[in-house]
């Protein structure tokens, strides 16, 4: 076969494996100050999850969320995500081992990434593999406390301040005759 003829081939397989790739790759929108769930699912196959990986791409060497030897190991995780991370199915029933983030804050926003480890009964070492990347997005709610909250609310006391001066005057060019 000639370098010519293996071009395509070479090509088609790199697209493949992109597709591959960003097929694991997630978008997601969470309202600041509510919860959010991140998608995780790792391979349903009777094969025994024995870690599990939440990281963000800012923290370093910390982790968002990681469990292992059948529970949460609260070393190295990252101070701002303490006592706001948690399974959404701590039993991992069917492999899911979504996230739930709660309280979800600007600085939430970022790209994370989950690993799952699995061994069959017979293996003794296992390895965390890369299941799905997310990013998510933080915005603030619809109605909240935004600068356009507070605009309304100056624009209704400066209305009631005008019309109780207004009243004063009135009053005291009342009693004043």
């Amino acid at each position: 076969m000639s370098a010519g003829g293996s071009a395509p081939l070479w090509r088609t397989l790199l697209f493949v494996f992109f597709l591959l790739v960003s097929s694991d790759q997630k978008h997601i929108t969470a309202e600041s100050g509510h919860s959010v769930t991140l998608p995780c699912q790792a391979p349903n196959d009777d094969i025994t999850i024995t870690a599990v990986e939440w990281t963000k791409a800012d923290l370093k060497n910390e982790y968002v969320f990681f469990y292992r030897n059948k529970g949460f190991d609260p070393a190295n995780q990252h101070p701002s995500f303490k006592n706001r991370v948690d399974l959404q199915d701590r039993q991992m029933k069917d492999g899911d081992v979504s996230l739930i983030l709660k309280n979800v804050t600007i600085n939430d926003a970022g790209t994370y990434e989950c690993r799952v480890a699995r061994r069959k009964t017979n293996e003794e070492i296992a390895t965390l593999n890369l299941i799905t990347i997310i990013t998510l997005r933080v915005v603030d709610p619809p109605g909240g406390d935004t600068e356009d909250g507070y605009v309304g609310l100056k624009v209704a006391l400066s209305a009631f301040i005008g019309i109780l001066g207004s009243a004063a005057l009135i009053f005291v060019y009342v009693y004043c005759r």
